[in-house]
């Protein structure tokens, strides 16, 4: 066992230029971890609560009072505590929070205390993070969703669906897949420039031109595949997070496409889903329906389950509750993963094991607002869920991950294989 020496955290910038925390801890042997925490825009009423100040300061945004929770609060209840993995970590504090959303000393805080632990506890047995919370015989390297164009809540732009992204599943390894996303990045560039459309980039780093629907961003990718000199459907697949929670209006009981100047119920959004389905190579489809829509869900599992990946996220928030319901009703077969969603390392490992005993796909994302942190690259690799969401090929809060991924898979060399689309949810 280690005892914990000290907490210390600080208020960052994240890559919107929004403050964030990051958390330093020590261990007695000398052992040293460091996590910043991201932040999400189009965020799940669900999700755990992310405590922010909400006066003056950074337009309300600064997270001191978070801050203070860990070094006073939490920093007070750990020092001198042994231990021997996460859990003891995160069950104190979810202790001293005493919340189910982690209100209290806020998730931010909660999360960056232990990302920090994992890393310290890593260090402390001279291991990589990836092989220190590793448990399987084979390393499975991710297949990555490349959000190489950006619409909705990530873009100032005209487009409904939130991210177009490209699925390498026909690289024979993860190195190739990044080599065949940057040449398709470039393409899609090319092809944008050439129509005269904007190659500003958005949130994560996807291109986010005005278009005339969400059509034609999908046919905009194809082509951009075509330019690179792959195969669409065999070697690259199209995957789609809609965030429909942010096009539903609640008043209308709706969802509003305006792009394409239309209002859809959750069947005819259904119908307008197996149409894209019919006619592109899609094969993954993230947040289809509104997080509360659990009968729109169940419908939408039962047209498309054995076509497509049917990824919760707004619905489930990593959360084990709302996964269990989420099989339960039988609503998805994949889930998507983020850390700050639930706040604590040992949740989202307890998440990811109830999807895989369920038969479900897991895919380990990012947020909208990053930093340089690289734990979800380990995180991935370690849980071997095989999939990774960590945005476009450029900007550096998304391409460290793709950097931290590329030397791992160096190191593992033969001792690791490329998912593909061998563990997809469909």
């Amino acid at each position: 066992m280690n005892k914990i020496n000290n907490i210390h955290a600080r208020q960052i910038l994240d890559s919107r230029g929004n403050p964030t925390l990051e958390v330093d801890l020590t261990l007695d042997d000398g052992s040293f971890g460091r996590s910043a925490v991201p932040s999400g825009a189009s965020t799940g009423e669900h999700e755990a609560i992310e405590l922010r100040d909400n006066n003056k300061t950074f337009y309300g945004k600064s997270v001191i009072q978070a801050i203070n929770n860990i070094n006073k609060t939490i920093r007070g209840n750990l020092i001198g505590i042994n231990i021997s993995n996460i859990n003891d970590i995160d069950q104190i504090m979810i202790d001293i929070d005493g919340t189910n959303n982690k209100s209290k000393l806020g998730a931010n805080a909660i999360l960056g205390v232990s990302m920090a632990a994992i890393h310290a506890l890593a260090k402390s047995k001279e291991q990589n993070l990836f092989e220190y919370l590793h448990s399987n015989n084979k390393y499975i390297m991710p297949t990555p969703m490349m959000n190489i164009l950006n619409g909705g809540s990530h873009a100032d732009n005209n487009v409904d669906i939130q991210e177009f992204m490209i699925f390498p599943i026909g690289a024979n390894s993860f190195s190739h897949a990044i080599q065949m996303g940057a040449e398709i990045f470039h393409s899609l560039k090319s092809i944008l420039k050439q129509k005269g459309l904007n190659t500003n980039v958005g949130d994560e780093g996807g291109f986010a031109p005005d278009l005339r629907s969400n059509f034609e961003a999908i046919e905009l990718l194809m082509e951009a595949v075509e330019m690179a000199g792959y195969k669409n459907k065999s070697e690259i697949a199209i995957a789609l997070d809609v965030a429909s929670s942010e096009l539903y209006n609640k008043t209308k009981n709706k969802y509003e496409l305006k792009s394409e100047n239309k209002e859809l119920t959750s069947d005819e959004m259904i119908e307008y889903y197996i149409q894209l389905c019919n006619n592109y190579p899609i094969l993954s489809i993230e947040d289809g329906l509104d997080e509360n829509d659990w009968k729109g869900w169940s419908n939408l599992f039962k047209s498309l389950n054995d076509k497509v990946q049917l990824v919760g996220d707004d619905l489930t928030v990593t959360n084990p509750l709302r996964l269990k319901k989420a099989i339960d009703e039988k609503c998805m077969n994949a889930i998507l993963i983020k850390l700050n969603q639930i706040g604590t390392v040992s949740e989202t490992l307890k998440t990811i094991e109830i999807a895989k005993e369920a038969g479900m796909a897991a895919i380990i994302s990012h947020r909208s607002g990053e930093t340089e942190d690289t734990t979800i690259a380990d995180f991935a690799v370690a849980t071997s869920v095989g999939q990774i969401k960590t945005g476009s090929l450029c900007r550096t809060d998304r391409v460290a991950k793709y950097n931290q991924l590329l030397r791992i898979e160096e190191q593992l060399n033969d001792q690791c294989v490329y998912a593909g689309e061998t563990l997809l949810g469909c």
